[in-house]
């Protein structure tokens, strides 16, 4: 009996230290709804659409508002205002990669996109060198995105019209761009090395080893081989999947509102023609095309809350006191749906980005690829790919639904931190 009591007891205490302490600490933080012990604010967010739990929070808390996921807080950046004063007026402060830990048990805090510090700065600034020495930003990188692009035209064209599932064909045809790029060499679509290595991809298993660097036995380098590795393995991740998914998501909006189909490929026809592969530079001629496909990106919000960040020291933000090493979400989905810059931020609609004469027209507020410091090491290559890629598949097939257009569904399937499409099929039909 009297070890019940002194459990009893000892719990009691325990408790009441852990909501002593969370109320002392809560008062410095962002306001928020009250967490519970152990689990926070668990029971106040769904985890099937976090995005409007966020948006709901935001109309109660404010733009700046602190959740417990969990024991430890976690500060909310909900608006346009919020999220640039944060990751691009204190983009510094606020560069850090918050806790994520399915990558940490997996890259080990190493590579690009979850490293932190000294590493990520060292592996960001070596990867943007190494692209630039690999043609990023040359007319080379559009050469090799063409020749993918004709070769997708070429293998879209042995479906022969008939319905097909397009999500294979379409993560190929992003990752042969990073392979020409890194290896120096693209691969048939049917190789069985590159069949192996796109499992391998997908799996999230070491890609390559590198022996570039002898630089192994300085403990203070970032430069090891297998940072190495897991820093190419992020330019795969990040350069196949997004660009893939974007591109599935975009055929299926094209399905789904074939009047937007029919003036793209009228501005193809007109300014590109059908004897010549699309270039780069037609896009400043092609304002329809430009906004369609920013409409897409905004429309499908493919990273709601981007990546988790961290406060990299203490910082009084907006009269708030945030600890060093305090996670923030930025979200992502609060800034390309907002209804004062996006009138009916919930319908499709290209002529967000364009004016009253038909021009395309910019916009602050476009943030697919997150911004500030983290913002996306591969965003022009990804705007490049998908241009080249829609209106060269334009350019040779019509699109056709199996069903009736109006019966497609384009709403995005809940899947962790990333939007994916629903299933679909699709017949490319030669022009």
């Amino acid at each position: 009996m009297d070890a019940v009591v002194v459990l009893v007891l000892s719990l009691s205490c325990l408790l009441l230290f852990s909501l002593w302490r969370q109320s002392s600490e809560r008062r410095k933080l962002p306001p928020g709804p009250t967490p519970l012990p152990v689990i926070g604010n668990f029971f106040q967010i769904d985890a099937k659409n976090i995005s409007q739990s966020l948006t709901n929070l935001s109309k109660v808390y404010g733009p700046v508002f602190t959740l417990y996921l969990g024991r430890k807080p976690t500060v909310v950046l909900h608006g346009y205002e919020a999220v640039k004063e944060a990751l691009i007026d204190h983009g510094e402060e606020f560069s850090g990669r918050g806790s994520f830990p399915m990558a940490e048990r997996t890259n080990k805090g190493l590579g690009i996109v979850f490293s932190n510090g000294r590493i990520w700065k060292e592996m960001r600034r070596f990867s943007l060198m190494t692209l630039r020495n690999f043609g990023m930003g040359k007319r080379s990188i559009e050469d090799r995105v063409q020749e993918e692009a004709r070769c997708l035209v070429e293998e879209l064209r042995k479906t022969n019209g008939s319905p097909c599932d397009p999500t294979f064909i379409l993560g190929c045809a992003p990752c042969n761009v990073i392979c020409s790029i890194v290896f120096q060499n693209r691969f048939d679509y049917k190789d069985q090395e590159f069949l192996t290595f796109m499992n391998i991809l997908n799996e999230n298993v070491e890609i390559l080893s590198s022996p570039w660097m002898q630089e192994k036995h300085n403990p203070k380098t970032a430069f090891t081989s297998e940072n190495l590795v897991f820093s190419a393995g992020d330019l795969f991740a990040a350069g196949t999947e997004t660009t893939s998914t974007t591109l599935r998501f975009s055929l299926l909006l094209l399905l789904k509102h074939p009047e937007v189909t029919a003036k793209v490929q009228e501005e193809i026809d007109r300014v590109i023609g059908r004897h010549r592969s699309p270039c780069m530079q037609d896009r400043s001629h092609m304002p329809y095309t430009d906004a369609v496909l920013h409409e897409i990106q905004r429309y499908i919000d493919l990273l709601p809350t981007s990546l988790p960040h961290t406060v990299t020291c203490d910082i009084k933000f907006r009269n708030y006191l945030i600890p060093k090493g305090t996670t923030v979400i930025a979200s992502l989905t609060s800034v390309l749906q907002d209804d004062k810059e996006f009138p009916n931020p919930e319908k499709f609609d290209p002529g967000h980005f364009l004016d009253e004469n038909g021009k395309f027209k910019k916009s602050d507020y476009f943030f697919p690829f997150s911004t500030g410091k983290r913002i996306c090491l591969g965003e022009g290559l990804a705007r490049m790919e998908l241009f080249l890629f829609l209106t060269t598949i334009l350019q040779n097939f019509n699109l056709k639904s199996p069903v009736d257009p109006k019966d497609l569904d384009t709403t995005a399937v809940a899947n962790g931190f990333v939007s994916v499409p629903p299933e679909f099929q699709i017949c490319f039909i030669p022009v």
